[in-house]
């Protein structure tokens, strides 16, 4: 087995390799989104193109599932490098897509692909020392947040000089090189564990039941990202009410503003190695709770640019923080463990993305503003309840 990184003396290579593969990875995710009206336009007698965001989000969902805990039973650097390739030949298909239908099905696949961003975030954690595992988690983490945040851009930049399907076709040598980098820059590492996939799989169920460390994280990160969520479904809305009056283009700027978070995983990450993760993750709770703040009675711009940086911000750091706190309970369990966190996130996010478009429609901003405080408040609380309740450090 690969010796970890703490008898490793530099880990500036491997550590800026992953950031900038998970980013890669992570960014196809989002290449769809300011390409959905010319997709529609180009299958005009088609209602699937509506949907293909959602069939993204979908595959990417399977493939923590599936994928990750493979993470646990396999040779990372070859599960990573095997992953980038397979998603590199799904954009193919995805860029050769004759139909909707077609284009439907490879974005469930592209999904499923993207999530081998968080088959690199559990490695980082691996290949670090305990000293420095939050930073080096942080560092990585900062990377993802840059492909979430400029996938967008890119996408909308060369599909507007060159066609939708260029995005795609564009996407498929830079996955081939993602992967290429991590043969290059990452150590082999297989796990000691002796457990087939099929037992792994059912295993998720004992370490959600006997981990309340992980359950916690999953939970009060699931209601922080609901929180985040509520904001980015409705800001297009928000942003074309007459008090602003600008167009739904105008929101893809407000991604830009993300900067802060891609700033605060870092340094958050350095004061949870250093203090501990669980006051970082309170800070960031009541963060994202005073953004809301910002929302609801601060009716301007400024107040909607200024509740947006402080919300990423509250978020990210949260994140980071909680992924220090599980990736040190079980070493030899690090993808199960990210799939669990993972997908209570999912599930958080999906519920604050359906609460807030319906209660937009039905009574306005302000009444969103309460549900996005009340997803950040009940994350604080559980972070709370477990600060007062004698158990082990969560």
């Amino acid at each position: 087995m690969a010796q970890p990184a703490s008898s490793t003396p530099d880990h500036t290579i491997p550590t800026v390799a992953m950031a900038v593969a998970a980013g890669l990875g992570v960014s196809n995710l989002y290449f769809n989104q300011p390409l959905l009206a010319m997709i529609e336009r180009a299958f005009p007698f088609s209602h699937a193109a509506m949907y293909i965001p959602s069939a993204t989000q979908l595959g990417y969902c399977f493939g923590l599932i599936l994928f990750l805990p493979l993470g646990d039973l396999l040779d990372r650097r070859r599960l990573i490098v095997l992953q980038f390739a397979l998603l590199a030949a799904v954009l193919v298909f995805a860029a050769l897509a004759p139909t909707a239908p077609w284009l439907l099905l490879a974005s469930l696949l592209v999904g499923a692909g993207s999530s081998v961003a968080q088959q690199i975030v559990p490695f980082a954690a691996t290949l670090a020392s305990d000293e420095s595992r939050g930073a080096i988690v942080g560092k990585v983490m900062s990377g993802l947040l840059c492909g979430i945040l400029l996938g967008r851009a890119v996408a909308g930049f060369l599909a507007s000089w060159f066609g939708w399907r260029a995005v795609f076709w564009t996407a498929v040598p830079t996955m081939l090189a993602a992967g290429a980098l991590m043969a290059l820059t990452l150590p082999s590492h297989k796990p000691d564990l002796q457990l087939s996939y099929r037992k792994a799989l059912a295993s998720l169920a004992d370490l959600w039941d006997e981990e309340p460390v992980l359950r916690r994280a999953a939970m009060t990160q699931g209601c922080l990202f609901g929180s985040f969520s509520v904001f980015w479904t409705v800001l297009s809305l928000r942003l074309q009410e007459p008090l602003f009056g600008l167009g739904a283009d105008a929101a893809g700027l407000f991604a830009i503003l993300g900067v802060a978070g891609i700033l605060a995983a870092p340094m958050s990450g350095h004061i949870a190695d250093r203090r501990g993760p669980r006051p970082v993750v309170i800070a960031g709770a009541i963060t994202c709770l005073l953004s809301w703040l910002a929302f609801g009675f601060w009716n301007s711009l400024t107040g909607m640019i200024v509740g947006v940086m402080v919300l990423d911000l509250g978020v990210q750091s949260a994140v980071v923080s909680n992924q220090h706190k599980i990736y040190a309970l079980r070493p030899e369990a690090r993808g199960r463990i990210n799939t669990l966190f993972m997908s209570g996130i999912f599930i958080g996010g999906a519920i604050g993305s359906a609460g807030a478009s319906a209660i937009y429609h039905i009574a306005g901003w302000f009444p969103v503003c309460l549900f996005g405080a009340a997803m950040a408040s009940l994350g604080l609380t559980i972070q709370m309840l477990a600060a007062v309740t004698p158990r082990p450090q969560a």
